[in-house]
């Protein structure tokens, strides 16, 4: 069969799925408990970290459209990866796309009511990037300038939806040895630190990044 039209089967199965899941409670699609479906995410740490990471998204979309600032929201396909940033926004007439993290739970600690915690800021899979220097290399790193905004979902913290936000630009940089010094230039860390309360380059308010970026945009078109 052509690869293709596995692609759109697999697409449409897909979508007949959520669709069937949005017209009836997904626990009875899937004929589960509630305590049932607790059992087998906490069996499954994998799973239950792939179902935050969603929760997370869908979040942050709430969070940004109760704002009554943003125009528009929309998700870029999973597959297409010539655009990262699992989220993009349109704000203030320019897109801008976020890419969303969560916390690794076993990195966490707290003492005297400060939080430290790590989460994974990478590719899901190696593939080859083309860095800013011409070179080509295959990599899990994330490229300096590949999306916007990071947005780290704090539930691994607080067990509240809040999150932590900060400029792609302002993120640090890998120190892979068998990367150059100039290659680690551009290329972001894979494991990255946070604290609670926040400390640079992460702040509690995206609009003010967003407002940054904005008018770096402008003043570059205008």
């Amino acid at each position: 069969m052509d690869r293709s039209v596995r692609l759109a089967r697999t697409r449409h199965n897909n979508s007949t799925m959520s669709l069937s899941c949005m017209r009836s409670n997904v626990l009875d699609y899937w004929d589960l408990t509630s305590n049932e479906l607790t059992e087998i995410v906490g069996a499954n740490p994998s799973l239950r970290g792939i179902i935050e990471g969603y929760i997370a998204e869908y979040k942050l979309k709430r969070m940004l459209l109760s704002s009554g600032k943003i125009a528009d929201i929309g998700k870029y396909d999973n597959h297409d990866r010539e655009k990262r940033g699992d989220l993009f926004v349109m704000y203030k007439k320019a897109k801008i796309g976020i890419e969303v993290k969560s916390l690794q739970t076993a990195t966490i600690t707290e003492k005297d009511g400060k939080y430290v915690g790590r989460f994974q800021c990478d590719a899901s899979d190696r593939r080859t990037v083309v860095l800013p220097t011409g070179d080509k290399i295959e990599t899990t790193c994330l490229v300096v300038g590949e999306f916007d905004v990071l947005a780290v979902s704090l539930f691994g913290f607080l067990k509240q939806w809040k999150f932590a936000f900060a400029k792609n630009q302002e993120l640090p940089r890998s120190k892979y040895r068998r990367y150059s010094e100039e290659q680690r230039k551009h290329l972001l860390k894979t494991l990255v630190k946070i604290t609670y309360p926040l400390e640079a380059p992460f702040k509690e308010d995206p609009f003010k990044l967003l407002d940054e970026i904005g008018e770096e945009r402008t003043s570059i078109s205008s």
